[in-house]
């Protein structure tokens, strides 16, 4: 905490307020508000776009300079360097493990990845052409009731199996979802397989012939679920926590999770940037396109381009946009269509004035969306490998909320209904 203090004055209040000015570690001050309410009164900030609900030391963004932090390394390094389990136990202990406690750890993920045999009655409860995020939804709330032994959210060891139990068994949950889809047989996890390689085995493979995996697309499914395994307090995480709050356990505050991520607006970004290639259809059409995007009064958006948080460029893109080159390459997907348009339009937003004055560059979804479509992956799919990799922040977040003194959420809201009025009996209305 600073020294600083800050002041407000409100009409129809005696005095001054003084309220304390915290300091992180690094990032803006923040007036601490908590005692307005003995006032009456409450701040007012729709989306919380202005407020910090919690104080973490997991991770960091500056959107301004492009910044963004896991536990103090930038994210670039971890890509370059790292690996997603990596990256996971950094989440999760606040430090990158050394030889002996990565294999442990590995080894502990790995020795969770099956799910129990009854969860694929669930699977057949749901429709074939159920949304695949509608699935994940159901499935991951349901594994608590198939763990009662870990469910003592005040015990550090359940905490710990819940999180391993959660990280292994989100790529089993999500190909199950996509066999579910196409009719096809689940496909057991391989645990002589990476983490990437074990997803891709039990996505694509089948049980008539062993399972052929690239390494250059292997490699880029760890990045993907990498860079896509925590980023702050965004909405899906702000769920997880808020649910937390409340006691309730770890897979259905992760379920929490899946529900808010599905949304357009989040999650579904990299979904609608597929949505938005197949609208504009052809080459020969870009240019009408992107003469509608810059028209304010077009409702049309190019997808993929900008971030709410980001007013640089997003470190996570760089990353993805050499591993979207390789992808392309290793599986002969040049040619394609859609991923032939996703190309023109990157050039035309790297080049134009308009998109670089704004700032409108290429961001992850854009690349991951490109990748995943190149690898086979359908788009209804996309928000669910996005789910998988981010469980990881989900559940680093809850384990942190949850091993310290916190308070169940509980927002203010800003009342424009009626007041008090009598009721009127209905011969009378």
């Amino acid at each position: 905490m600073s020294d600083k203090k800050a002041q407000l004055t409100v009409d129809g209040i005696d005095g001054t307020i003084e309220m304390p000015v915290l300091s992180g570690t690094v990032g803006p001050d923040v007036v601490d508000v908590s005692s307005l309410t003995g006032k009456g009164l409450f701040t007012y900030d729709p989306g919380f776009v202005s407020t910090a609900a919690c104080e973490s030391k997991i991770t960091y963004i500056d959107g301004a300079k492009g910044v963004l932090l896991h536990r103090g390394y930038p994210i670039e390094q971890l890509a370059k360097s790292s690996d997603y389990l990596e990256t996971c136990y950094l989440l999760m202990n606040g430090e990158l493990p050394n030889a002996e406690q990565k294999k442990d750890y590995v080894s502990s993920i790995m020795n969770h990845t099956m799910v129990h045999e009854s969860l694929v009655n669930f699977f057949k409860g749901f429709r074939y052409d159920a949304h695949p995020m509608a699935m994940m939804c159901g499935v991951v709330g349901a594994l608590a009731s198939f763990y009662h032994d870990s469910l003592d959210i005040t015990d550090p060891e359940h905490r710990k199996v819940s999180a391993d139990r959660l990280i292994a068994k989100m790529p089993t949950l999500a190909a199950m979802c996509y066999k579910h889809s196409k009719g096809q047989p689940f496909m057991y996890p391989d645990n002589s397989l990476s983490y990437a390689e074990n997803f891709l085995h039990m996505m694509f493979g089948n049980p008539c012939e062993a399972s052929k995996i690239d390494p250059v697309v292997a490699k880029a499914m760890d990045i993907i679920f990498l860079l896509h395994a925590d980023h702050e307090q965004n909405a899906s995480t702000s769920t997880v926590r808020l649910a937390g709050s409340s006691g309730a356990n770890p897979f259905a505050c992760i379920s929490s999770g899946i529900a808010a991520l599905w949304g357009p607006a989040h999650g579904g970004a990299n979904e609608a940037v597929l949505d938005m290639l197949q609208e504009i259809g052809d080459e020969s059409r870009i240019d009408e396109f992107v003469k509608r995007a810059k028209d304010k009064d077009d409702p049309f958006r190019l997808m993929g381009f900008g971030h709410r948080v980001y007013k640089n460029f997003d470190p996570r893109s760089r990353v993805m946009q050499g591993i979207c080159d390789e992808v392309l390459g290793a599986m002969g997907a040049e040619n394609d269509p859609l991923l032939k348009i996703a190309k023109k339009l990157e050039r035309i937003a790297l080049e134009d004035e308009y998109f670089v004055e704004k700032k409108l560059y290429p961001n992850v979804d854009f690349y991951s969306g490109i990748i995943m479509k190149a690898i086979g992956i359908p788009t209804d799919m996309f928000t669910v490998i996005f789910a998988t990799g981010r469980t990881a922040g989900w559940i680093a977040h809850w384990d942190e909320m949850i091993s310290n003194p916190y308070k169940i959420g509980r927002p203010r809201q800003l009342y424009t209904g009626y007041t008090q009025r009598d009721y009127m009996p209905l011969n009378q209305r």
